[in-house]
């Protein structure tokens, strides 16, 4: 039977007089809703275990389904403990403890927070879980590890299903690191839209990668994975870094899937460059330009740093400018440009403390002068744009292709801008990024292109705008 509740007034009972009053069931304690599937039937969602249940009524014969087969699933939800169930009955009992619950819930925790794998053998650890509950078992290092490796594999099946299932193709987008100790790492992570049209991106592989790291070898080991996960028929794009082994192994992977018809377009929208590794190069690009005109400002900052005596006498000459600002004095890598950028813009509003400092001590001698101060700030707001756009096109969880075309022609009009520029350095800064910029960019992407249309936005109408049209 259903546990529907209905109250019936005696005027109702008659007809006389009518309340539209909402059923009550208990079964909504431990179900939500979650609106229609693609065929229109309504669908509920168990809060313990995640499963779901048809609900409301059949949209064709418009039959209704009720409640009682989510009443029953309760009792039989591994994951409802028997101490709320007997909760729900009024009744009070000892807390029972599923073992293979905790198991599960221990290797996720492990997993979650990057335990190491003998934490379960922590003295301490475990005359805490015994305190808690002697009845639960726990079991050793091995044990724990082998949990792991079940939950991966179960979980891996769960998304090689999930990517089965999909009729949409798969974008892929790859990495190489190289470790101090010269091992190769490689990951291979896939972007793609499942039948929810939400936007998943997840990890299939970060692996070590056998020497030589050529090419040929990153192409064996990247399709062996598109292999292992049967996706080597979906695959419509790879996103990379430019280097030379990237460009190599692409163009074999290429051929290997075009051999297979395994393509759209014979892989003419395939091989898709990094927009933020080459923002990056042409960034650094002109900042080669203003190495001198950052030098100053990079030592004083050097100099701040280099010890806790100084950064103390660094405080008291904040204080005495009177700076509030809770962003401390950042230093550079020579790698990140966009540190760099970090750098200029702290080191900026800490202008009057260095003008103390050069009172105070006498060892301080990268003074800037009051026009040296100026430059560089002309510098971080020429820069600023680049950025912003970098931390917008890295973005990994929200949709990114659609903001190319727009980013892209804002950093082609502002350098177009700045060759004209009354600044020596911001001019050479800008020309030299220019020719990187049209290395890479002065050719669009065609396929990124279709990311602004039906971004609605843009549509059509920005690229016609963009193209002169």
């Amino acid at each position: 039977m259903d546990d529907e509740v209905q109250s019936k007034t005696p005027l109702e009972a008659s007809g006389s007089f009518k309340i539209n009053k909402k059923e009550i069931s208990n079964v909504w304690k431990h179900f939500t809703k979650i609106g229609k599937d693609k065929d229109g039937f309504e669908k509920a969602v168990c809060n313990y275990c995640g499963a779901e249940y048809v609900i409301g009524r059949h949209p064709k014969t418009g039959s209704s389904y009720g409640t009682s087969h989510l009443g029953r699933h309760i009792p039989t939800c591994k994951f409802f403990t028997d101490s709320e169930l007997n909760e729900q009955h009024g009744k009070s009992s000892t807390h029972q403890i599923n073992q293979e619950v905790h198991r599960e819930k221990l290797a996720r925790a492990i997993v979650y927070h990057d335990l190491p794998y003998n934490f379960v053998e922590y003295e301490m650890i475990r005359d805490w879980i015994n305190y808690i509950s002697p009845k639960v078992v726990i079991h050793s290092r091995n044990t724990v590890v082998s949990d792991v490796r079940k939950m991966y594999v179960k979980e891996k099946e769960k998304l090689k299903q999930s990517m089965s299932r999909i009729p949409n193709r798969v974008c892929l987008t790859s990495d190489v690191w190289t470790a101090t100790t010269s091992e190769g790492y490689i990951c291979l992570t896939a972007h793609f839209v499942d039948d929810n049209w939400r936007l998943i991106s997840k990890i299939l592989n970060f692996c070590r990668m056998k020497p030589p790291h050529t090419g040929v070898e990153m192409e064996t080991t990247l399709f062996d994975c598109l292999k292992q996960w049967g996706i080597e028929k979906k695959i419509f794009s790879i996103t990379l870094d430019n280097a030379a082994a990237n460009d190599n192994m692409q163009h074999i992977l290429t051929n290997h899937l075009r051999v297979q018809n395994k393509l759209l377009c014979d892989g003419e929208f395939f091989h898709i460059r990094c927009s933020a590794h080459i923002l990056n190069l042409i960034v650094q690009e002109g900042l080669k330009v203003a190495t001198e005109a950052l030098y100053k400002i990079r030592e004083s900052v050097k100099y701040v740093r280099a010890s806790d005596a100084r950064m103390i006498k660094f405080q008291d000459c904040v204080e005495q400018a009177g700076i509030d600002t809770s962003i401390g004095l950042r230093m550079d890598v020579s790698t990140r440009w966009n540190s760099t950028y970090l750098m200029l813009e702290s080191a900026l509003k800490y202008e009057k403390a260095f003008d103390i400092l050069q009172v105070l001590d006498r060892n301080y001698k990268h003074i800037l002068s009051q026009e040296e101060w100026r430059r560089g700030e002309r510098i971080c707001e020429f820069l600023e744009p680049f950025y912003d756009t970098t931390n917008m096109i890295s973005g990994s969880s929200y949709p990114t292709s659609n903001l190319y075309f727009m980013q892209v022609w804002k950093i082609e009009c502002i350098l177009n801008e700045n060759l004209c520029s009354d600044d020596d350095v911001i001019r050479d800064m800008s020309m030299r990024m220019k020719e990187k910029f049209d290395k890479y960019w002065k050719q669009y992407s065609v396929v990124l292109a279709f990311g602004a249309i039906l971004d609605p936005r843009l549509k059509l109408v920005f690229l016609l705008y963009f193209a002169g049209v």
